[in-house]
């Protein structure tokens, strides 16, 4: 007897990730399930039928998005299409909202079962995007606590499942032994203070982050002495262009390899973060942090205006309080970022408000530590006819 056929897309990396932990576990529940739509390799692997490779949805940009709106607009009527012919019990859009959220409102109109998982960061700006996602979804995942919270007052069950992460990184994963680890898989010395710099996973984050960045290091040299830092980069151009801003700054030691920020983090003591997930990543990994980010000028007076949270690191976020410094656009001076960075390194020496701060690290990191991929396929399957 076949099993239930269930549409699902995402379309990029983060999402391929979240899609493929769901799958597995909606497998475990309907072991002869069938899955269609597009993702990347990670959903693919779980078994996932793709119509279109992943990249095809990759824009950069506002130029690109316009440019290839008519291939756009062909990918959604294929998808409807297969959809219309198949009928999935349920369609599960991973984030990626505006094309997401688009498909699943064209797909409830023609009376399939619309999920949309992860939240817009509705608590921080466009609050008004609540109203899109409930109608266009009759369930929402969220990643957060703090986010159905927002829904509440409109037709739509938001159902916190936690954040796959959190169930992913263990104390384990931070631990001294596994820092030692790391330190040999990127030829760090074992006892030399080592420090991450993640500008960030886009051109537009790097070229705006990473000279401030690197000038702090040359701050903290200049102050520490023997200190070492590594910058993770996973895109070729992105780290052609990196190497040529490290070489301007000849006297530090820096560590560049490709791959994701986690062996950076776990390797080393602390981190300068552009803030986004790498923060969520560190405070799992119990390591001191200095969040910043920088935009262009224009663009961060009409952001500024549109902010409705006092705070932009999540640990700073879902403590509800200032747990990690916060230095955004005009104060995210070299100087800044040095100064608080290695004045959170000191607090940890002279047993301060620093091991507070990584006691509430461990807090929150079991409050977000819900086995999210088996939490999220268990509510999927109440809407299951």
């Amino acid at each position: 007897m076949n099993g239930p056929t269930i549409g699902i897309l995402a379309g990029e990396a983060s999402g391929d990730n979240l899609g493929a932990g769901l799958m597995r576990e909606l497998k475990t529940l309907y072991p002869t399930c069938t899955f269609v739509g597009i993702g990347g390799p990670r959903m693919m692997a779980q078994g996932l039928s793709s119509l279109v490779p992943m990249d095809r949805l990759s824009v950069n940009g506002f130029v690109d998005p316009i440019k290839r709106l008519p291939e756009f607009v062909g990918i959604l009527h294929k998808l409807i299409k297969c959809y219309r012919a198949k009928r999935p019990v349920v369609f599960i859009g991973v984030d990626f909202n505006v094309f997401n959220l688009l498909l699943e409102r064209m797909l409830s109109r023609r009376g399939i079962t619309t999920v949309h998982y992860v939240s817009p960061s509705v608590y921080a700006w466009r609050r008004g995007r609540v109203n899109r996602v409930a109608s266009a979804a009759r369930m929402l995942l969220t990643l957060y606590p703090f986010e159905p919270k927002f829904y509440s007052h409109l037709p739509i069950e938001a159902v916190y499942v936690g954040h796959p992460l959190a169930d992913e990184i263990t104390y384990d994963t931070g631990s001294d032994e596994a820092r030692m680890v790391a330190r040999r898989e990127l030829g760090l010395p074992d006892e030399r203070l080592c420090i991450a710099l993640l500008p960030g996973s886009r051109m537009s984050e790097v070229k705006y982050m990473a000279e401030a960045f690197l000038t702090a290091a040359d701050l903290i040299k200049v102050r520490v002495g023997e200190v070492g830092f590594v910058i993770p980069c996973l895109r070729p151009d992105i780290a052609s262009w990196l190497k040529s801003a490290i070489n301007r700054h000849h006297s530090l030691d820096v560590v560049q390899y490709d791959g994701n920020a986690r062996l950076a983090l776990i390797a080393c003591d602390a981190a300068i973060v552009k803030s986004g997930t790498g923060t969520l990543e560190a405070m799992l990994l119990r390591r001191p942090m200095v969040v910043s980010y920088k935009l262009g000028e224009l663009t961060y007076r009409i952001v500024r205006r549109m902010v409705r949270s006092p705070f932009v690191a999540l640990p700073n976020i879902l403590a509800g309080r200032m747990l990690v410094p916060e230095l955004l656009q005009d104060d995210a001076t070299p100087q800044a970022l040095a100064d608080n960075l290695l004045s959170s390194l000191s607090a940890l020496d002279k047993t301060s408000r620093e091991p507070e701060t990584l006691a509430e690290f461990a807090r929150l990191h079991e409050l977000l530590r819900q086995g999210a991929d088996k939490k999220a396929a268990q509510a999927v399957a109440r809407l299951f006819p």
